[in-house]
């Protein structure tokens, strides 16, 4: 979800209102059978489910969103794959269809991460640094288009290599200043296509990467953006992604994650390294902060689920990041801060998958968040 919005999830709320045995019998039916989930463990699981936001560049969006999960060959020695969708359209004309998934191969010899972007959505943008103003310059209406992929074999146990695409392309590109005063446009202010190849190195020892319990993940990536195959812009992006889970006991865990963006060339400003979003950084807005270069760290410390309740769950969580054009000005007093809590409901108990709600606060103004699947 969007920070600022409220998301009605209306299979919770259809569960929780006195009038849920008003509604339709087909609806009643597909509620109960998500909250009462009696599907052997090995069987794959289909949720969807509608949406609805309200946010003033928006007006009212509505949309529905959509989890497959399931194990190869239905053998839970496997790990977990999961594909999600969202699609959306709002009342001033925005629309968007988004796709990941996270699919491991039979014995898990193989990964298949990837993500799916497309959307006529605005953005907003407070300039380029970590001393942009608190309030956003711009308001930028563009159509931007995703497409990354990866496919990585298992080389060592637990340790994957393979080759990298990210296909991305911004257009129709408008920017509208909040103020009267001039902006100075940034380098892709008139949009761009680029072709990113590169290749990934992974270690992964997690079972479950909706609801990590136990294990350690990192991740090394390498893209290049170059003119000869088709880039308008050429510069390099490397990424180091790095998370650690530990079983406090059967039900707390702790959750630990470092990323680092490095960018170096003529980078575009919507693939500058971005600050904020529902992951990490929670709280801020994607991209409230952006630069050629980034770091940033979270720990989260989550109890699934409490003790006096079998489906519900709590989490609490802290952050702490930065921006940088290059590491001579990277600077503690650039920091920025964010904590927060939520609350989570047990959505497949076979599968230990939790819906989250997280709210989280920083200097500025506080963010809400509503996702199946913890942020990290």
């Amino acid at each position: 979800m969007k920070t600022g919005f409220l998301t009605i999830i209306v299979y919770l709320s259809f569960s929780t209102v006195p009038a849920f045995g008003q509604v339709p019998g087909f609806v009643k039916q597909y509620v109960q059978k998500l909250l009462y989930d009696t599907t052997a463990i090995s069987k794959p699981r289909f949720l969807a489910y509608p949406t609805v936001a309200y946010g003033p560049e928006t007006s009212w969006e509505f949309g529905l969103s959509s989890l497959y999960v399931y194990y190869a060959r239905q053998d839970t020695t496997n790990r977990l794959s999961e594909i999600n969708g969202f699609t959306f359209f709002t009342l001033e004309n925005q629309y968007g269809m988004y796709f990941d998934h996270a699919l491991y191969s039979h014995q898990n010899k193989w990964i298949f991460p990837g993500r799916f972007r497309f959307q006529s959505f605005p953005m907003l943008y407070y300039g380029i640094g970590p001393d942009s103003p608190a309030e956003y310059i711009a308001r930028i209406d563009a159509r931007q288009l995703q497409m990354k992929e990866r496919a990585l074999r298992r080389i060592f146990p637990n340790l994957y290599l393979g080759p990298e695409i990210d296909f991305q392309r911004l257009s129709s590109v408008k920017f509208i200043s909040s103020s009267d005063e001039p902006i100075t446009l940034p380098v892709g202010s008139k949009g761009y296509t680029n072709l990113g190849l590169g290749a990934g190195l992974i270690y992964d020892k997690r079972h479950n990467v909706l609801n990590v319990r136990e294990g350690i993940f990192s991740e090394l990536a390498i893209l290049r953006y170059h003119n000869g195959w088709g880039s308008d812009f050429s510069f390099t992006s490397v990424i180091s992604d790095n998370r650690f889970y530990k079983r406090i006991n059967q039900r707390d865990v702790l959750a630990m994650q470092v990323l680092g963006q490095f960018n170096s060339g003529d980078i575009p400003f919507n693939q500058l390294a971005l600050l904020g979003g529902e992951s990490i950084n929670r709280g801020y807005y994607l991209g409230r902060f952006r630069d050629n270069n980034q770091l940033a760290a979270q720990v989260e410390y989550r109890l699934l689920p409490l003790p006096f309740a079998k489906r519900w769950g709590a989490a609490v969580f802290g952050s702490a990041g930065t921006v940088f054009n290059q590491f001579a000005n990277l600077s503690a007093k650039d920091l920025v801060y964010s904590g927060g809590g939520g609350v989570r409901f047990l959505l497949f108990p076979k599968k230990d998958i939790f819906t989250r709600f997280d709210i989280a606060f920083t200097k500025e103004k506080p963010g809400f968040y509503i996702f199946i699947g913890e942020a990290l």
